[in-house]
């Protein structure tokens, strides 16, 4: 019973990790003031009818803190290019130009700089949930080993084991958003 426990422990610590480490990525996504690629990376363009990620077909890099170039590996993909920045929710308006897109990215507002706080806010929520779900189903696996013959001293150290592996998840979100909320208001 014992190595039980530890597999659904060793489970809840590697669970939780990805878990945290998608609130990561998501908040790489919001923007923080500056022109970033990673900014694009959830566009996708059509290429050849197939929906493709903008990194595949193209190169993007940031020239300044105020823009992007997007450099696609084939010429005819600058229209479709154009075409799904315009369409996506980004607020961006990009110009065409000889070997590419070019894509200003204006200065926020204050305003702005709250709605995204908020985003962030509700990325690292998500979080949490996750966090706490994952939880839930390793303490509901621990009980049902205790009916299963488990001794309850052992599920009562697992159950705490696993509290603190929530406890450090979760301040491991938080500091993701105070990172990400330091940045998205300094101008």
């Amino acid at each position: 019973m014992d190595e039980e426990i530890q597999f659904y422990l060793d489970d809840l610590a590697e669970s939780m990790g990805k878990a945290v480490a998608h609130v990561g990525v998501e908040m790489s996504r919001i923007r923080a003031g500056k022109a970033s690629p990673a900014m694009l990376d959830s566009l996708r363009v059509d290429y050849y009818g197939t929906p493709t990620p903008i990194g595949q077909v193209a190169n993007v890099s940031s020239p300044d803190a105020r823009s992007l170039h997007i450099k696609p590996w084939e010429k005819n993909m600058v229209s479709e290019i154009v075409k799904a920045i315009r369409n996506s929710d980004l607020g961006l308006n990009p110009v065409a130009d000889a070997d590419g897109v070019r894509l200003n990215i204006p200065a926020m507002t204050e305003e702005r700089r709250r709605e995204l706080v908020k985003q962030a806010k509700n990325e690292s929520e998500a979080g949490k949930v996750r966090v706490r779900a994952i939880r839930k189903d390793v303490n509901e696996a621990l009980r049902k080993l205790q009916k299963d013959g488990a001794s309850e001293d052992a599920v009562k150290s697992a159950e705490e084991k696993v509290q603190k592996t929530t406890d450090a998840h979760i301040a491991e979100v938080d500091k993701i958003l105070a990172k990400k909320e330091s940045e998205i208001m300094t101008i």
